[in-house]
């Protein structure tokens, strides 16, 4: 099928068509489809059409023969909402191209600021001359813990996820980045065992887990009907079955003084909180702001273990 607007005219005496008019075009489809970036997601689909990381309209390259139609085939497929990072193959986030494939959570840019304090605090440690260990649960494409082995070099990073699809990507796009020394594990953030070999020894336990509740289906089509239903919805009634269950995993990894670091809804900032000061196993329980400054992330300290540190009776 054709997008409307996409396909040139035809004939052997048809003008030739620019590039420009074909994006010009494509946005127009998108627009009218409700894409939310139907200039950028128009542009994308072209360089991707022509091979090209991207494109440039005011010295834009010859168009290959067939172009026209191979173009309204990938803006048909926007048109009907499927995500634009499935259709090119890959994402970027923060300094790092990943690759993406259906039936894995495509890393939103909102998350970039979940992977921030884990960046801070694992600098903070390598500059002490520590060499930082971090946990990433609920890895997906390994976007975060990928985050954190590029941007902090000779940080010893460990990433899960229970996805089998998942933790393959994940391999497959530490390879890519030059960080193929970190460790993917298939794995149950509620295993009680989870990480046996670490616990006690983290500095960060860093994580974007499935939180949405079971009653708050997401009304973008790209969430709904393209990311898989275990990398959205939390379970419970309130959705935060799985990230209890990080951040219980973070009191048993973490080290005394260690960050954990968690995304989840904006409603979900008071009750995310309640659930890491009722361990007690956290003090300097606090809330971050994404991007678009929303209550989205849950930031804290791991307190020492009862009886650790304690002086002798």
């Amino acid at each position: 099928m054709s997008a409307p607007g996409v396909t040139p005219p035809d004939g052997p005496d048809a003008p030739a068509v620019t590039l420009r008019a074909y994006v010009d075009g494509a946005a127009r489809v998108l627009a009218e489809a409700g894409v939310g970036s139907p200039r950028h997601d128009a542009l994308a689909l072209a360089a991707h059409a022509l091979g090209r990381d991207r494109v440039d309209l005011v010295l834009p390259p010859p168009l290959p023969a067939g172009f026209g139609a191979a173009y309204a085939a990938l803006v048909e497929r926007r048109r009907a909402r499927e995500p634009l990072q499935h259709i090119i193959g890959r994402t970027v986030f923060r300094w790092l191209t990943l690759h993406v494939e259906p039936g894995v959570f495509v890393p939103r840019p909102e998350t970039e600021t979940v992977a921030q304090p884990a960046v801070d605090e694992a600098r903070r440690l390598r500059a002490a001359g520590r060499t930082p260990v971090v946990v990433d649960l609920c890895t997906g494409t390994g976007a975060i813990a990928l985050a954190v082995a590029t941007e902090v070099p000779g940080a010893r990073v460990v990433a899960v996820d229970l996805s089998a699809a998942a933790v393959s990507l994940a391999r497959r796009n530490a390879q890519a980045v030059g960080a193929a020394d970190v460790r993917v594990e298939q794995a149950d953030v509620r295993d009680p065992d989870l990480l046996a070999d670490l616990a006690g020894t983290v500095d960060v336990v860093v994580s974007n887990p499935p939180y949405i509740p079971p009653d708050a289906v997401p009304t973008d089509p790209e969430v709904r009907d393209h990311d898989p239903d275990l990398a959205l919805y939390g379970g419970g009634a309130d959705g935060l079955d799985v990230p209890r269950a990080v951040v219980a995993a973070a009191a048993r990894l973490l080290a005394p003084g260690g960050l954990l670091v968690m995304e989840h809804a904006e409603v979900q900032d008071g009750p995310a909180r309640d659930v890491a000061t009722a361990t007690g196993a956290f003090t300097d329980v606090v809330t971050a702001a994404d991007l678009s400054g929303r209550p989205r992330t849950l930031v804290a300290r791991r307190v020492a273990p009862a009886g650790v540190g304690d002086s002798p009776a």
